[in-house]
């Protein structure tokens, strides 16, 4: 009896021990970068005090939230602005090409699939860097060489924050576009073409069945993905940062919540009040993700299939 007790005790624990190296990792790697964040946001940590800080309390959470000048909610509306607008370019250049490339009577649908995955499947890095010295570069970029042909003056496309801004809108759309228009191409694949039989039997047009039949049909499929992209389009950096900032600042100043965060910590050094921002953007991040899913499922409960 005891032998059976004792492997019966090794057997509960036995899941337990081979997930623990597991468990260590992401402890390590995950759980501890996020804890210690935290535990700087409340100290005064910064480059005069990177050996000797202290603890003050929510100071720098007052300061992020209560001081106007701080910068923190101007670069949070720039984010939501940002996102907004990415966002429904996203969604609306995807699912016009994904119609396009679901039609019944275009040829060569997977040299165009696969074409449209070059940008996706290329390093990040590489297309920004083309994008900013190949075609928007002031002296020989591509878009100044076409304005030339025209009768058109150069102009400095990433100087101004304006239009830096709708160039890197451009570059997110380029890098962004093609795994929306993928996961937006299988949804629709995944249609029931019953649904559309039905639609021309009641006279719809084309708007109607799209607004009426394929959009809703879609929206639980693309959810996830659409959700996902909308965090990974908040937390943008690569993009601002390869245009704007680095390796050296062309004049704009498109100061996103990341971007802010990241003055904070590697320009002014103020590693204390950078990492309260960090979990500021966290918790509100957190709390979209719960907002959005729990709308979601009482949605998807008030309209079952």
């Amino acid at each position: 009896m005891a032998g059976k007790g004792k492997r019966k005790i090794i057997s509960r624990f036995r899941p337990l021990f081979y997930t623990l190296p597991s468990f260590l990792l992401i402890g390590l790697i995950i759980v501890f970068p996020i804890g210690y964040t935290v535990y700087i946001s409340f100290t005064n940590m910064s480059l005069s005090h990177m050996y000797e800080f202290q603890g003050i309390g929510f100071q720098n959470y007052y300061r992020a939230l209560f001081v106007i000048d701080s910068g923190f909610w101007r670069s949070l509306f720039l984010t939501l602005l940002w996102t907004v607008i990415n966002m429904a370019l996203q969604l609306v250049i995807a699912y016009i090409v994904a119609v396009l490339l679901n039609s019944p009577n275009l040829q060569l649908k997977k040299l165009y699939k696969t074409l449209l995955m070059i940008p996706w499947a290329l390093p990040g890095y590489v297309s920004i860097l083309v994008w900013k010295n190949g075609i928007f570069n002031s002296q020989f970029g591509f878009l100044n060489k076409v304005l030339a042909a025209m009768g058109v003056g150069r102009i400095e496309v990433l100087s101004d924050d304006v239009s830096s801004f709708a160039a890197c809108t451009v570059v997110n759309l380029w890098l962004a576009l093609p795994f929306m228009i993928m996961i937006i191409d299988g949804a629709l694949q995944s249609i029931n073409k019953e649904n559309f039989e039905a639609a021309d039997l009641d006279g719809c047009n084309r708007l109607e069945k799209s607004v009426f039949v394929t959009i809703p049909l879609i929206t639980p499929i693309i959810w996830p993905a659409v959700l996902i992209t909308i965090f990974t389009t908040f937390k943008t950096f690569d993009v601002i940062n390869l245009m704007t900032i680095s390796p050296s600042p062309t004049g704009a100043h498109i100061e996103t919540v990341i971007v802010y965060a990241y003055e904070n910590a590697f320009i002014t050094n103020n590693y204390g009040f950078s990492s309260a921002i960090s979990v500021l953007i966290f918790l509100l991040i957190a709390l979209v993700t719960i907002f959005s899913d729990s709308s979601f499922r009482i949605k998807k409960k008030g309209n079952p299939e």
